[in-house]
């Protein structure tokens, strides 16, 4: 993994320790900054909330958390729960990411299953209802704790921006960011559109918009080498997540795996190397400027794994 380069004397900072990244010049004309979510110690955006789940966990008294995850939410929980002295049971499809490489560094148990993400969901909510551990999957019992953590993006925006950005562009698989965002941009009276991004196909958000929402057939999503954790065939939050972006006045796109790697490889040249998959954010707000034009103002891309 290259080091990051350090930030420039223009980028702002904030105060939870991943930068934001002037990338302006991919779009000229428009303001594009980059939240640099993979900066986290698991390399995830996905840490905030896996931190607050272990902690709404310990203080109702278990110490053993069990998750599915396509990667980064499983990096993520490893990571938080290592740090908590916990244990974790990571349940991944069979040769998905690194097939749990870096959860095991982490400390998490890796259990495997054939299938996709949903049937790995299924998994840990069966090992979850034996009582030997407590489900910390992102529509579980602390589902509220997920939102807590994921709307943490949301107020370092805040910390770091002098107001509102015209817009916030996300990844989408499940629906969980986009709709603790909406709830972060309401508390703050903020007017900032959400636009979602996943991979073109390979995701009923992206599929259905603008709704009704309707969960693929399993058989017809893909899973390649950079697109693996945006595809769901379920997602778990996808009808509350869809109406959280309509809300704004923001929409769902696709992205495919050239556009994930033509924003990945730009994105080396600005001190950011998230994967493919990573940089579907930017992917999609790169599609959009050069089909329609982006709406004035500044824009915020977050970036999600590496």
């Amino acid at each position: 993994m290259p080091t990051p380069a350090p930030l420039s004397a223009e980028a702002p900072s904030d105060a939870f320790g991943t930068p934001l990244i002037d990338v302006s010049a991919l779009v000229p004309g428009a303001r594009v900054l980059v939240k640099d979510e993979t900066r986290y110690a698991s390399g995830s955006h996905k840490e905030p909330a896996a931190r607050a789940v272990v902690a709404r966990a310990v203080a109702d008294g278990h110490r053993h958390v069990t998750i599915a995850t396509c990667g980064n939410y499983g990096r993520a929980m490893a990571t938080a729960c290592q740090v908590a002295g916990v244990e974790c049971t990571v349940v991944l499809p069979a040769g998905w990411s690194d097939g749990g490489e870096a959860m095991q560094a982490a400390g998490a148990r890796v259990h495997l299953v054939d299938g996709a993400y949903e049937d790995a969901v299924d998994e840990s909510r069966r090992l979850a209802a034996t009582g030997d551990c407590v489900d910390g999957n992102v529509d579980g019992p602390y589902v509220e704790a997920v939102f807590e953590g994921h709307g943490v993006v949301v107020s370092a925006l805040r910390a770091a921006l002098p107001g509102a950005p015209a817009a916030i562009w996300l990844p989408v698989g499940n629906g969980t960011t986009a709709i603790a965002v909406r709830r972060q941009l309401e508390l703050l009276g903020w007017d900032t559109v959400i636009n979602g991004v996943g991979s073109a196909g390979n995701n009923p958000m992206v599929t259905c918009w603008p709704g009704p929402y309707r969960t693929l057939p399993p058989e017809s999503v893909s899973t390649t080498d950079h697109n693996q954790p945006l595809v769901n065939w379920h997602a778990l939050q996808g009808d509350e997540a869809m109406a959280a972006i309509a809300a704004t006045g923001g929409t769902v796109i696709g992205a495919d795996d050239r556009e994930l790697c033509d924003a990945r490889d730009a994105l080396a040249e600005h001190g950011a190397f998230p994967t493919a998959a990573g940089a579907v954010a930017l992917a999609g707000l790169l599609r959009t400027a050069r089909s329609e034009g982006l709406v004035p103002g500044t824009h915020v891309v977050v970036l999600s794994g590496r």
